[in-house]
């Protein structure tokens, strides 16, 4: 039987929240109606918002609001909008302390969107949009028309902003997704995860995990057929999966233990990083580092992605905003490199460099500043074309294998694909009673 509690359930607005039970454990949550006023919030609706995250944040229980508001109620002016602050700087002192999971059902239009800013995972509805400045703003401001759905509907979001990490079929669905997500979490940062049931063994072997591995060094495949091999049945929770599709971050379990999977996408941009996908997987890093879940990183990737307009629009800031999650990172972090790993790129993929707690390699891995063709040119540019072709080959038998990098301590171990699953379950079992604590500070300065 599922009890719940009601909070502040006589005072008026659209706005409701209660202390109950989701996949068994208590949550609390909150729910927009849009029949009232279109959800416009008013500064008791704002402080309805702000009692149930400090309710949550005291009592340690992840958050879940269901969201469909037309933004702040304008009879009332100003209140409204100091009632949204207060909601807004609750869940900022919940952030990383409990799980906060925004499900968007209708409208999200001003403050209440800028809300989903603040959330740890974002669900959408198909009926769903969610927009800073409307339509009609755009369109006055630009002179282009556009729809509410094209501007920040589902697709939008989840394909361009990165705002949508999960996209439901309908509400059912989404109550679904937060379940499954709430699964793999635990209640607060002071807690472990919970342990899933399984019936997948550890000890199974996985030929399959190497068998989409192309024969060309610039072959592509899906690295998720990679990860489906290791987790357990097969299953990935995919976060965020239109947006920065070079690279995939997801959660899992092994073993019945949850993990996250940060992993390069070679089907995309050649697995490339690039501005986009060091803010997904940054963003992901320090989710999971919040809430202990264990880290397991993919690695084929020739390095960042070139282009002027990138560098210009702050590729070094935001390429360090992966390294800086990586480094700050305290919970057990294995890293498996599948075939390239090249330049700056090794080093921010969880390298041992960063500080990880074991690197993997597969014979396949190719560890270097760069690749053979590239290394050739640059070293050899007056050497003839046979020549050149030559060298390529002597760079790739001395320099491209994993062992140069084992010998030098950069990996400890070189592994078959078949023993992946073993070897990583054995070491998030040897690494579940990891205690690390960084040095007391206020606050760190993310290179945002």
């Amino acid at each position: 039987m599922n009890l719940s509690v009601s909070l502040r359930a006589r005072v008026p607005g659209s706005v409701s929240a209660e202390v109950t039970a989701v996949g068994g454990r208590s949550v609390v949550s909150v729910e927009i109606d849009p029949a009232v006023k279109r959800g416009a919030l008013t500064e008791n609706d704002g402080d309805t918002l702000a009692e149930a995250a400090r309710v949550a944040g005291r009592e340690r229980i992840p958050l879940v609001a269901y969201l469909a508001s037309s933004g702040a109620d304008v009879d009332e002016g100003v209140s409204a909008l100091v009632g949204w602050g207060r909601a807004a700087r609750e869940l900022v002192r919940c952030s990383g302390i409990v799980p906060i999971v925004l499900v968007v059902t209708g409208p999200a239009v001003s403050g209440p969107a800028l809300l989903l800013g603040l959330a740890d995972v974002v669900i959408m509805t198909p009926d769903a949009y969610a927009f800073v400045t409307g339509p009609r703003m755009v369109t006055a401001f630009t002179g282009v028309p556009i729809s509410a759905a094209a501007l920040g509907g589902p697709g939008a979001h989840s394909r361009s902003s990165g705002l949508a990490s999960l996209i439901a079929r309908d509400i059912d669905d989404a109550r679904d997704l937060v379940a499954l997500l709430l699964a793999h979490l635990p209640t607060n940062s002071e807690a472990e995860p919970p342990r899933l049931t399984t019936s997948d063994p550890v000890d199974r072997t996985t030929p399959e995990a190497g068998a989409p591995m192309p024969s060309t060094a610039t072959g592509s495949y899906d690295v998720r057929d990679v990860a489906r091999a290791i987790v357990d049945d097969g299953e990935l929770l995919e976060l965020r999966s239109g947006w920065a599709a070079n690279l995939v971050t997801a959660l899992a379990t092994i073993g019945g233990r949850p993990v996250g999977i940060v992993a390069n996408q070679p089907q995309t941009l050649a697995g490339t990083l690039d501005i986009v996908a060091s803010q997904k997987g940054a963003r992901f890093v320090a989710f999971c580092d919040a809430f202990n879940v264990p880290l397991l990183t993919l690695v084929d990737t020739p390095g960042f992605s070139p282009g002027k307009d990138l560098e210009w629009r702050g590729m070094i800031r935001h390429g360090a905003q992966l390294a800086f999650a990586y480094a700050r990172a305290t919970v057990p972090r294995i890293s498996l490199t599948l075939r390239k790993s090249y330049g700056g790129a090794f080093i921010v993929m969880d390298s041992k460099t960063m500080g990880n707690d074991l690197a993997l390699a597969w014979p396949t891995a190719e560890i270097a500043v760069m690749g053979a063709k590239g290394a050739v040119e640059i070293l050899h540019r007056r050497s003839s074309v046979d020549e050149r072709a030559a060298l390529e080959v002597d760079y790739e038998a001395r320099l491209l294998n994993p062992y140069r990098a084992a010998e030098r301590g950069l990996l400890d171990s070189v592994i078959d694909p078949g023993d992946s699953r073993r070897e990583i379950h054995a070491a998030l079992e040897v690494l579940s009673t990891k205690r690390e604590h960084l040095v007391p500070r206020s606050h760190d300065n993310t290179p945002l």
